[in-house]
């Protein structure tokens, strides 16, 4: 299922520990405040608790003149968790991407551009022109559609910054974009390839020996 971001009191959503679509129970905390002048106190919840219906992951928000803030885990509700095939060093400017996300979005963007340069020489691209390893990676079989994605990924940070700059433009609803985006270009060039071999080796030694008789 399509990521769905975190938000306040909400019944289910995708939760940033495990990753997985689920319920969520919420917890209101108390606490005692006192008034100045009477010397008297009262109770405020401010203080708002979830649990993960999967796999009992907390989360913790704040509640501040009627606004909700995500305070745990760091990053909640900016971005979908980083595939697990991700390679390393691309999934390094992916999680800090996803830390700032919220409170930099231009920051992340920068982050999450350099990842996709990283995961384009992972690939097999060159890694010096990205306009280059996007037709590298569309002539081994990238989906056009992905390939789209990426050309917007690629004239927008051309396009919008000079050298050194980050753009204007890159506000949360773009962020979103390219946190998806490295992940289904992992999916697609990393994760299916595996996903079709493992299935291929645990067909009978007879088969696959007919079969490479018949591609001989």
């Amino acid at each position: 299922m399509a990521y769905v971001p975190p938000q306040f009191k909400g019944s289910s959503f995708t939760c940033p520990h495990c990753g997985v679509y689920a319920q969520f129970w919420w917890y209101d905390t108390q606490r005692s405040i006192l008034v100045s002048g009477g010397g008297r106190s009262m109770q405020t919840t401010d203080v708002h608790i979830a649990n993960c219906h999967h796999c009992k992951g907390r989360m913790v928000w704040f509640v501040d003149e009627g606004t909700a803030h995500a305070l745990y885990p760091t990053g909640i509700g900016s971005a979908p968790t980083a595939h697990v095939d991700m390679p390393e060093n691309v999934k390094t400017d992916y999680l800090e991407a996803r830390d700032i996300a919220n409170s930099s979005p231009r920051g992340a963007a920068a982050l999450l551009r350099l990842g996709l340069q990283k995961l384009c020489i992972h690939l097999g691209g060159a890694g010096k022109n990205i306009n280059d390893d996007i037709a590298g990676l569309v002539r081994n079989g990238l989906p056009v559609q992905i390939q789209q994605a990426l050309d917007v990924v690629r004239v927008t940070g051309n396009n919008a910054v000079h050298p050194g700059e980050l753009s204007l433009e890159d506000d949360p609803q773009i962020v979103q974009a390219l946190f998806g985006l490295l992940n289904i270009i992992v999916d697609n060039r990393i994760s299916e390839p595996k996903r079709i071999s493992e299935l291929y080796a645990a067909l009978p030694e007879g088969a696959r020996k007919a079969i490479e008789r018949r591609d001989g």
